[in-house]
């Protein structure tokens, strides 16, 4: 056990970092192994978010997460997966945009003259 001030504090950072890590680890593996079991459309966007938020905290290095998501991808397309953005644009029709109003213009204020100083006697 550490003796030293700082050295105590690591030791508990780094047992605090340690349990993060593998809560965002366990996530990570559950949500591959969902969309290996089953590849749909919302398992393959859950393991990208998965991937990405690993690599956010540092868990995985960031070329790791693009091979997974590229081996991913392919596996979706292989399985006839189309992307979880394409299916939700077609779903929801688009709202209507409103017309925008004209710029008002504002006049420009006048500022007040400077005063002179007084002249000295």
């Amino acid at each position: 056990m550490p003796i030293i001030k700082s050295a105590k504090k690591r030791v508990r950072v780094a047992r605090k970092a340690a349990v993060r890590n593998s809560k965002t680890k366990r996530s990570l593996r559950e949500a591959l192994k969902g969309f290996a079991g089953k590849p749909s459309a919302q398992s393959h966007s859950t393991a990208q978010s998965a991937l990405d938020k690993a690599v956010k905290k540092g868990v995985i290095h960031k070329n790791k997460a693009a091979r997974l998501k590229r081996q991913a991808a392919a596996k979706a397309k292989a399985a006839g997966v189309k992307p979880a953005k394409a299916a939700a644009k077609k779903a929801a029709p688009a709202p209507k945009k409103t017309a925008a109003k004209p710029a008002v213009k504002k006049t420009p204020t006048k500022k007040p003259a400077a005063k002179k100083p007084a002249a000295k006697k």
